[in-house]
């Protein structure tokens, strides 16, 4: 669940290392804001870092740094707050604030808010983790690989445990017990308070919305307006999540086959959407017995589900279908990964493996990916798979229950077909919160909603809760629009 909108499986990172050019530490008087380190730049954008504690059950001992960003209000009169952001991932989030209005935020919530970002513990300028991964080991990104059979999870499971074995015995594995999404809220409500602010109010993309819903948790009382765009289920992102990726990806294959069709001309993919996706499954099965040139069935799995992300991504989908059925060298794909791609995925892992309990048992994945094959055949033998959090051997605290006690500040976004986070884990995140949330349903794919998918009626919904506090009295759906 990368950073929204996702460019394929190139997940977005600022580098690691220490912040040059930006203040040492906000002062007890506030925040001194500086300039941007070289990865975080955008016109507008100030930088500083604020201090934490390491472990907030001792919260005198040793401290680490979080970086933050600001997009300042231009508007004084208009300006009543914060608005703290995070783009998902886990991922560093110090450029989404300049990400975001680029993206076209509305002027007046540009002009209402300070838009704050920041790098989560672990992960960017913020104290970083490294697993020393390799370049293989780093390039499974979010999901793990499809899995022909058992022999394949059992393949994965050894490369996943070498991973875990890696980040225990890393030059950083002191940070292990402590990064996770509590810690992570803890140190938003920090920098509420260097900030000087009572409350904020918060947007939180894919897996931001289980941080946010971990902050809306702990802090009910000190956010003010909570969105959340492209919701996890409540468990966040534990293996239950994993394997909604299936559901996602059949949610969302049917808007790119009507695209293919109705290009057939240009792509010969197939004349109906039946027909596209029957090549599909002839193009992943012949790559599964005989990889042509680059790729093997469950790159071309991959690929296809990341490029799914926005519809933007639809035509490259359809050239890399028609390289391969044609035994052509693949196109362009893109830019690659920027920036400490090992910290990334480092500091990735140390989330999400800390937050959730994970089945141990390798045979525990071998019956699923055995089953969710046969129940999702496009792609449930990836979502099953094994991740490294099967052998984490770090203990951390137990994860936040996220129930409907607190104020009716929060509203959910959520397009029907979204890939990575599917329409069913967001139901189920909109049922835990009760009456705290409504939640704005958009006849729409891809992931992320506001500003990105460019719906009026939702971006009216976010925009007139952001700025004038209108709570919806019930959940709304929202039509879909022409592109």
């Amino acid at each position: 669940m990368g950073k929204v909108p996702a460019i394929a499986l190139a997940v977005v990172v600022l580098g690691a290392g220490a912040l040059a050019g930006v203040p040492a530490a906000a002062s007890a008087g506030g925040v001194r804001w500086g300039p941007c380190p070289a990865d975080a730049a955008a016109p507008g954008l100030e930088c500083s870092t604020i201090q934490v504690p390491l472990d907030y059950r001792a919260p005198e001992g040793k401290r680490i740094d979080v970086a933050i960003s600001r997009l300042a209000s231009k508007a004084p009169g208009q300006r009543r707050g914060v608005l703290l952001t995070n783009p998902g991932g886990p991922s560093p989030g110090l450029k989404f604030p300049a990400d975001l209005a680029a993206a076209k935020l509305p002027q007046s919530v540009l002009d209402g808010y300070d838009v704050i970002g920041f790098d989560p513990r672990g992960l960017g300028h913020s104290t970083p983790m490294t697993c020393d991964l390799t370049p293989e080991q780093q390039a499974v990104g979010n999901v793990p690989p499809y899995a022909r059979d058992a022999a394949d999870v059992a393949k994965r499971a050894e490369q996943s445990k070498a991973i875990a074995r890696q980040c225990a015995a890393s030059k950083t594995s002191w940070l292990l017990p402590h990064v996770n999404a509590a810690n992570t809220a803890r140190d938003m409500d920090r920098i509420r308070a260097a900030l000087g602010e009572e409350k904020i109010s918060f947007a939180g993309y894919s897996w931001g919305t289980y941080l946010g819903a971990v902050y809306a948790t702990l802090f009910p009382q000190r956010g003010d307006r909570i969105v959340l765009d492209s919701n996890v289920h409540p468990g966040g992102w534990d293996y239950a999540n994993d394997r909604y990726f299936a559901q996602g990806f059949e949610d969302r294959f049917p808007d790119f086959a009507k695209f293919a069709a109705a290009n057939d001309g240009t792509y010969h993919l197939g004349a109906t959407p039946e027909q596209v996706t029957a090549k599909y499954f002839d193009l992943a099965g012949r790559l599964d017995k005989k990889p042509v040139r680059e790729i093997d069935g469950a790159a071309f799995r991959m690929l296809t589900f990341g490029f799914l992300y926005n519809d933007a991504g639809m035509p490259l989908v359809a050239k890399i279908w028609r390289a391969v059925d044609t035994d052509q060298p693949l196109p362009p794909l893109g830019p690659g990964t920027p920036g400490d791609v090992d910290s990334l995925i480092s500091g990735r892992y140390a989330m999400i493996c800390a937050d959730a309990r994970w089945p141990k048992s390798v045979g525990s994945y071998q019956a699923a990916v055995a089953l969710d094959r046969l129940r999702h055949p496009m792609f449930g033998a990836a979502g099953a798979n094994v991740q490294p959090c099967a052998f984490w051997e770090v203990t951390a605290e137990p994860p936040v229950r996220i129930g409907d006690r607190g104020p009716s500040n929060i509203l959910m976004l959520q397009n029907r077909r979204d890939p990575a986070t599917p329409l069913a884990g967001a139901a189920r995140l909109r049922q835990a919160f009760g009456d705290r949330a409504r939640m704005v349903t958009v006849d729409a794919g891809g992931h992320g909603v506001y500003p990105y998918v460019g719906n009026k009626c939702a971006n009216a919904a976010a925009t007139a809760f952001l700025t004038t506090g209108r709570f919806l009295e019930r959940d709304l759906a929202c039509a879909a629009e022409p592109s």
